[in-house]
Parts: C-alpha cells; structure tokens; sequence
C-alpha cells in the first residue's frame, strides 16, 4: 500500500510511532466503520516491530511508549 508507505516514509523512529491511526485512516482517504480495525492494527504492528528490535538488540526504550500485550483483550490477541 503506497499510502501506507507514505505515512512512515522518512520519518525518525519516534516520529513513526507518534503516527496514530487516525493518521493511518486519513492517509488511506478514509476507512467503512467494519475496517476501522485494520488502522489500529497498522499502528500497533509499528510499535511491535520497534520494541522487538529494541527487544533483540538489547536497546534501552521508554516503555510507556508501547503498550503492554495483556494477552486477554481482542486486540492483544490480534498482534
């Protein structure tokens, strides 16, 4: 997805997590309310890809930037 592309495209890693998906939801010109949830999954995947490799490269982060995976909520179990 060019679009999606574009949203993190050039940006510092701070800046890409700063994206939220609303972001995500305006860049793609919008979303039908059944697929709102695939912008927070964008979101999220960002974030997750950027603490495992701050996780495997033994890289310090400040935590409260990504959420904690509870593993009981929908969400937690969708990443």
């Amino acid at each position: 997805m060019e679009e999606m592309e574009n949203v993190y495209t050039g940006k510092t890693v701070d800046e890409a997590l700063a994206v939220t998906n609303r972001q995500v939801v305006d860049a793609l010109g919008g979303l039908p309310a059944h697929k709102l949830h695939c912008s927070v999954l964008a979101e999220e995947s960002i974030k997750s890809a950027v603490k495992d490799y701050y996780d495997r490269n033994g890289i310090a982060y400040d935590r409260s930037k990504f959420p904690e995976d509870c593993g009981s909520c929908e969400s937690c179990r969708m990443v």
